[in-house]
């Protein structure tokens, strides 16, 4: 009869190790799985529903002025990885060539990080009423999808917004760029750019599913008020 130690046993210190692995595996890996789980839970049925709607806004765009139906930009995600971004032409056709010569009526400063404009002369009427309903913003569901988004985070910054980051501002490149966040619902573009950067890094260190669901169950009632949609 074998009087070998259990610690001893190969067989047994493989099955501890394998064990310790999943445990470290799920407590690592765990959040960022369920974080996933609840973007195709939710983004998948809402693409589905809300098929109808976006291509009533197609349509819509098309008939104003004839441009194309999507915007698209480059976006910086995760780590500075740069990706496709759509949303639906809320603007004129020429809105990127005549930017520069707004910048004085930029509402977080003229040399600010952002450009945001309460009265932008570039929007179209259409491009008025997605804006205040946030309709513009639902083509990025398709980011969210293919895993470039995701429903909460911090959302993605331009690359010309990037290069005048700070450091500290760059930590916000450290998760996932969302759909919504926390300075959407508290305000939006009215919510000046040092107050964005700070209210992101607090979701970041304080993130938790629970937290997700809360801000994802703000966001539609901070769509509905329209505070800073412009």
């Amino acid at each position: 009869m074998s009087t070998t130690p259990a610690l001893s046993n190969p067989r047994i210190n493989r099955w501890r190790a394998r064990r310790a692995l999943w445990a470290w595996r799920l407590l690592v890996q765990g959040p960022a799985a369920a974080k996933r789980g609840l973007d195709l839970l939710l983004v998948l049925p809402a693409l589905l529903l809300l098929t109808p709607l976006l291509l009533l806004v197609a349509l819509a765009i098309c008939c104003c002025d004839g441009g194309p139906v999507l915007f698209w930009q480059t976006r910086v995600g995760r780590h500075g990885r740069i990706f496709n971004f759509p949303k639906f032409r809320s603007m004129r056709v020429d809105a990127e060539a005549t930017r520069a010569q707004l910048l004085a009526a930029n509402q977080h400063g003229a040399s600010g990080v952002t450009f945001k404009m309460a009265r932008d002369p570039r929007i179209t009427p259409v491009g008025r009423w997605l804006r205040r309903f946030s309709i513009d913003e639902l083509p990025q569901l398709w980011c969210v999808l293919c895993g470039h988004m995701t429903l909460v985070g911090p959302r993605p910054p331009l690359v010309s917004e990037v290069a005048r980051y700070t450091l500290r501002e760059r930590q916000r490149l450290t998760v996932t760029p969302g759909l919504t966040c926390i300075w959407q619902v508290n305000g939006r573009s009215e919510v000046p750019f040092p107050q964005q950067v700070q209210m992101d890094l607090d979701y970041i260190q304080q993130a938790s599913l629970w937290a997700d669901i809360k801000l994802i169950l703000k966001t539609l009632p901070a769509v509905i008020r329209g505070r800073g949609a412009y």
